[in-house]
């Protein structure tokens, strides 16, 4: 095996891997990528055995086609060193050694054979639709900061994807709660697809919307039982599904919640920042203490002290109510609009969060004791 490369193109397929590969994995070759050259193409995989990453570099200058693997971190830690932009030379010179050259610096890499990487080959053929890459990234940003980091109840550890239907019209549908707060996001599809409910893994959000960040295009989804496909130009990415019954999260909207607190959304995330920076932990609750058109912010630390501010709002009511300011903070920094809306009941019952900016995200927040 005999390559040239853009050092540029190689180290954006290898700051993938990195989210794939696990740091202090039991066997070694699950700490290696898989390069393989071939056909002006290096195809890149990385895989924790639940997660497999797949990536393609066309037009790479090939002198010898072939196979290996070599340590994904080590790799990725000298490529993302040299100079930006040049030429990388990489050559298997027997089967334990890599050789990374480029400019003045010369490496030798241990190899394992490419025969012990796991590959499996997964039939997604069934069920498949195409969704606009910003479309979904936009599901899983305005959901994964609700999911559970509660490993006992592992259901609530993914966001919940699934198809809706709405006055005739067809939505992807995502949600996610920590039982603390929920987020439930939609966006409209053109037509109804062939879609099983699924719950998506933490760790696949999170390596899908890096790749969603540097991408504009269309996505396609497929899935067999208990995996799906996400498959982007350069880039495919196969996940296994949490196994478990997602709670009917529809039940948790509060229904009667009319009142209606509104105000600047930039004025509200910065006035909750700025009182909260007193607590330690970020866990003191913020007390709103709402009367006509005025809303006081407060909190209150028994070891640093107290802070509060006051903001002129539209609300028509009197009420006192606590919640977690970094649960009110991640939802706040999600939004598009301009403003916040904010719907009580009473002190006791959660909170519903909306965005005049997007109607299709709503947010729940449960209120804290004392």
């Amino acid at each position: 095996m005999k390559f040239n490369i853009n050092q540029q193109d190689l180290q954006q397929a290898l700051n993938y891997c990195q989210g794939v590969i696990e740091k202090r994995s039991t066997l070694p070759i699950l700490s290696n990528i898989l390069l393989d050259a071939n056909n002006s193409n290096l195809t890149i995989t990385a895989t924790d055995l639940d997660l497999i990453f797949i990536h393609q570099i066309k037009n790479v200058e090939i002198l010898e086609p072939g196979r290996t693997t070599t340590t994904s971190s080590i790799m990725y830690d000298i490529i993302r060193k040299f100079t930006s932009g040049k030429k990388i030379n990489l050559s298997l010179k027997d089967e334990s050694k890599l050789q990374v050259e480029s400019e003045k610096s010369l490496f030798n890499l241990n190899c394992i054979n490419a025969s012990e990487f796991p590959l499996t080959d997964e039939n997604f053929n069934q069920n498949e639709f195409l969704i606009k890459s910003k479309q979904l990234l936009k599901l899983l940003n305005k959901c994964k900061f609700s999911v559970s980091n509660d490993e006992t109840r592992h259901y609530l550890s993914g966001i919940y994807l699934h198809q809706t239907e709405v006055e005739d019209k067809i939505y992807l549908t995502a949600a996610a709660t920590d039982s603390h707060r929920m987020s439930i996001s939609k966006v409209r599809l053109e037509n109804k697809i062939e879609f099983e409910p699924i719950i998506l893994p933490k760790k696949t959000i999170f390596q899908l919307c890096s790749l969603l960040d540097n991408y504009d295009g269309e996505v396609k989804i497929s899935n067999a039982k208990s995996k799906i496909k996400f498959e982007l130009d350069n880039s495919i990415l196969i996940s296994k599904l949490i196994d478990g019954k997602f709670p009917n999260y529809i039940q948790v909207i509060p229904k009667n919640n009319q009142k209606k607190l509104e105000l600047d959304l930039k004025l509200f995330l910065d006035s909750v920042d700025r009182v909260a920076s007193v607590s330690l932990d970020k866990k003191d609750g913020v007390k709103f203490n709402m009367s006509k058109d005025i809303l006081n912010l407060s909190v209150n630390n028994t070891n640093s002290g107290d802070g509060k501010e006051s903001l002129s709002v539209s609300f028509d009511h009197d009420l006192e109510i606590s919640f977690n300011s970094r649960y009110l903070m991640d939802v706040a920094s999600q939004l598009d609009g301009e403003k916040i809306e904010i719907y009580f009941n009473d002190t006791g019952s959660p909170a519903l969060i909306k965005d005049p900016g997007d109607f299709d995200s709503i947010y729940v927040v449960m209120p804290m004791k004392g």
